[in-house]
């Protein structure tokens, strides 16, 4: 017997107060400055409503502030299009009525239209795909992480600025981070999670560790230290075949800087 096929659910991210972000920020920005009100929609104040768009605008083109409801089919990729970053929250969507995009071969993860029906709130954490709850307790984490490898550093500068300069130039060799992990991400639809989690890891990073007195150069590496952290926590599943990538993924992880910390599978 054929297996029946998994449904499509599509999703949308709002602002934490729950209102829709404009579709596009430049035109909110030039109208704003005329005077003008831009619209929105509240999702968290319509679950299980059928909702309208309120400034519809012409299929499907970006001819006003806020012109469509914009979803994802692939979780991982819903943070492209928020300007403001994380945190977002998440809402199940059906779209109804008349659907397009730019074209199957350009976007084929994300949908437009302009009625939906709003199903339910979800749990914000599946922007970062289905290994987001992990990518978010490792960041949580990294405030601390940073402080404890500042002070590692801070006790021996050179014997530590040894360790990193070797395990960068590991990471600079293989371009672990910038073609590995970034081209498996692609593959998988989780370039956007990437980039907002490499955002969010090497500006947590970067900031504890100047607050705990480092040297420039120290939070830079710290820094780089945490982006490629949680690259290998969002790509664990995604680079593991074999023993060559087996030991790309235990690079991003610390391997060479200590024990490399433990990534649930």
């Amino acid at each position: 017997m054929a297996r029946s096929a998994r449904p499509v659910v599509h999703y949308m991210a709002t602002l934490p107060d729950g209102t829709v972000p404009p579709t596009s920020r430049h035109l909110a920005r030039y109208y704003s400055g005329l005077g003008e009100t831009i619209p929105t929609v509240n999702l968290a104040d319509h679950t299980g409503e059928t909702i309208d768009h309120p400034t519809p605008g012409e299929r499907w083109y970006t001819d006003k502030p806020f012109s469509y409801f914009h979803m994802y089919t692939r979780p991982g990729e819903i943070l492209e299009r928020i300007e403001d970053g994380w945190p977002v929250r998440l809402f199940v969507v059906e779209p109804l009525g008349q659907t397009g995009n730019w074209g199957a071969d350009f976007a084929p993860h994300w949908l437009m239209s302009q009625q939906i029906r709003v199903l339910e709130e979800t749990d914000s954490w599946r922007a970062f795909g289905h290994r987001g709850a992990q990518v978010l307790a490792v960041l949580a984490q990294l405030p601390d992480l940073a402080r404890q490898w500042a002070t590692e550093w801070a006790a021996d500068p050179e014997g530590t600025r040894r360790i990193y300069k070797a395990w960068e130039t590991r990471v600079d060799d293989t371009r672990v981070l910038t073609d590995w992990a970034l081209w498996r991400a692609r593959y998988s639809r989780r370039e956007a999670a990437l980039q907002a989690a490499n955002q969010l890891a090497g500006d947590a990073a970067a900031q504890a560790a100047t607050d705990a007195g480092a040297e420039p150069h120290a939070v830079a590496l710290i820094r780089l230290r945490a982006r490629c952290l949680v690259a290998g926590q969002l790509m664990h599943d995604r680079i593991r075949t074999g023993a060559y990538e087996q030991s790309l993924r235990g690079l991003l992880l610390g391997a060479g800087l200590d024990t490399p910390i433990a990534i649930p599978a």
